[in-house]
């Protein structure tokens, strides 16, 4: 599930709680590997101007990383017991442009560059190629050691309810753009009350197109856009979609319900696009920064991955 809308709201809207640590700074391979931040993204821009959908991978990519054990490119390790492989990561997408930007960081930079780094800087640049705001990433990182998939358990679930996704939010402590697969909101259209009728919280004038788009019996694993109106725009009409019943999951359809919640995204619904626009951008920017230094390692702490799928 390429999803980064409720989870997008709460990185804003909970962001004081998010335990940063570790030190990083913008600018850290000015001396080092000057080009690298250049060479990241252009390999991101090269990507997405054949698959514009990459972004939203990319960005979920960050934040499964960051979510376990921190910012530190565990979620990028292959193999059977990997972070990436647990159920929470199965249809994660972007490996290859990180690896295709390690590559290249490689040849001119050898062992200077961590994966975690590349991660963190992708995220940001494919936010700002879908029209995003862009901000300054402080770097630093430094690759972990450990990569298992028994701890990815408590990654924010589509079934989750608010409550529950503002505490692993908290105890850790993103949707404007990406897709999904129907097997995780399929059980909404058909026969969510167990007697044959659908999700009563879904616009009846949004269903008859869901239930196209995933039949009963079709497959699981197609991929539907989370945002029916700007699917690769990163924007607010996540929470207009929140608040007319247009929401594709079912934990972010909760958000309008939820007296929690219901005030702010009421709030960014409005239609005074500049300001409540400009004013999520400059929360999002915050947000995202805090978000990317969750848990990293720095100084002598774990290790530069030559490979990023492969500890050294």
């Amino acid at each position: 599930m390429e999803a980064i809308t409720s989870w997008l709201f709460f990185l804003v809207c909970l962001m004081v709680v998010f335990p940063a640590k570790g030190q990083l700074e913008t600018g850290f391979y000015s001396s080092s590997c000057p080009k690298a931040e250049a060479i990241i993204r252009s390999t991101v821009q090269s990507h997405f101007d054949k698959d514009p959908t990459i972004a939203a991978g990319l960005l979920r990519l960050h934040f499964h990383d960051c979510f376990v054990q921190g910012c530190d490119g565990s979620i990028l390790i292959s193999g059977s017991s990997a972070e990436r492989n647990a159920l929470p990561n199965l249809g994660l997408r972007g490996f290859e442009v990180i690896d295709d930007a390690k590559t290249q960081l490689e040849a001119l930079c050898p062992g200077v560059v961590s994966c975690a780094d590349i991660l963190a800087l992708a995220a940001r640049d494919a936010v700002d190629l879908s029209d995003g705001p862009s901000w300054s990433v402080p770097t630093g990182r430094r690759d972990g050691r450990a990569s298992l998939s028994s701890q990815a358990s408590n990654l924010p679930s589509p079934l989750d309810s608010v409550a529950v996704q503002r505490q692993k939010f908290a105890a850790k402590g993103a949707h404007s753009i990406g897709q999904t697969d129907c097997i995780f909101f399929r059980y909404r259209l058909f026969n969510f009350t167990a007697t044959g009728n659908s999700d009563p919280t879904i616009n009846p004038s949004f269903l008859p197109q869901l239930q196209a788009l995933c039949p009963q019996n079709g497959d699981g694993s197609k991929r539907v856009a989370l945002d029916k109106d700007s699917q690769s725009k990163f924007d607010v009409s996540f929470f207009k979609n929140v608040r007319d019943g247009n929401a594709v999951l079912e934990s972010d359809q909760r958000l309008w319900g939820d007296a929690a919640t219901h005030s702010i995204v009421e709030k960014y619904a409005g239609n005074i696009r500049g300001v409540f626009g400009l004013r999520f951008d400059f929360e999002f920017r915050k947000a995202m920064i805090k978000m990317s230094s969750i848990e990293v390692k720095t100084g002598s702490q774990g290790e530069i991955r030559k490979i990023c799928s492969k500890f050294n």
